[in-house]
C-alpha cells in the first residue's frame, strides 16, 4: 500500500528531452566537479551548470556517480590530447618533458589552477571509497608514468638527458612534482613558474 501511494502521488518531472549536445554537458558537468570534488556537487548545481533538468541527468546517466565516470573519461582524453598536442611542437627528450611540465605548471595557474585536477581529486576523495574510479585513477597515473619514461628515454637516447639517469626513479620524481602543482594550484597562484621549471629539470642533467 505504502509502495503504491509513493508511486501514485509522486508528480512526473516534465523536463527537457534527453536530446543534447553531450560533450558540452560532460564539460560543464566537469567544471563543477573539479571546483567542489564528488560529494560536494550536488545533481542540482550539476544540473545548473549541464543545463539539464534532474530527470534529464538521471535518464542519461543513472546517477551522479555515473556522470562522474563519464566526466573522469571524458577530462583524461581531453587532457591527454592537449598534451600530445604540445610536446609535438618540439624533437628532443628534454624538450618534450620541459613541456610537459609546462603545461602543467600553466594548468595549476590562475582560475585553470582553482579549479583543480580530476585525477588527484579522484585520488585524495575517491580512491578508498570506489574501486572502479580507483582502478581509473591508478591508470591514469600509470599512463603519465609511462609516458614520463618514454620521454626519458628519448632523451637519452638523443643526447639531452644524461645516459646514467634512472628513468624509472626519475619520472617517479616529476610525477610527484606534476601532482603536488594541481594541488597547490587549488590554494595559491605560482609566481616563479620559470624557476620551478628550471629545477625540476636538473633531476635530467
Amino acid at each position: 500500500m505504502v509502495a503504491a501511494f509513493m508511486h501514485t502521488s509522486a508528480p512526473k518531472e516534465r523536463g527537457r528531452p534527453r536530446e543534447f549536445d553531450t560533450g558540452l554537458a560532460l564539460d560543464n558537468a566537469m567544471t563543477v566537479f573539479r571546483e567542489k570534488g564528488f560529494h560536494a556537487a550536488s545533481v542540482s548545481e550539476l544540473g545548473q551548470a549541464m543545463n539539464l533538468t534532474a530527470g534529464s541527468i538521471y535518464k542519461a546517466f543513472t546517477d551522479k556517480r555515473t556522470l562522474f565516470l563519464n566526466v573522469f573519461e571524458r577530462y583524461t582524453s581531453l587532457r591527454n590530447a592537449q598534451l600530445r598536442q604540445q610536446i609535438e611542437r618540439v624533437t628532443t627528450g628534454r624538450e618534450r618533458i620541459a613541456e610537459v611540465l609546462r603545461f602543467y605548471l600553466q594548468s595549476a595557474h590562475e582560475i585553470e589552477g582553482r579549479r583543480g585536477c580530476l585525477v588527484v581529486a579522484g585520488t585524495v576523495e575517491l580512491l578508498t571509497f570506489d574501486d572502479e574510479v580507483a582502478a581509473l585513477v591508478r591508470q591514469a597515473i600509470t599512463r603519465n608514468k609511462a609516458f614520463l619514461i618514454s620521454l626519458i628515454e628519448q632523451g637519452q637516447l638523443d643526447g639531452s638527458v644524461s645516459a646514467v639517469i634512472d628513468a624509472e626513479a626519475a619520472s617517479t620524481l616529476m610525477l610527484y612534482i606534476v601532482l603536488g602543482m594541481r594541488v597547490a594550484g587549488k590554494v595559491e597562484n605560482n609566481h616563479s613558474a620559470s624557476a620551478t621549471l628550471e629545477l625540476a629539470l636538473k633531476i635530467l642533467d
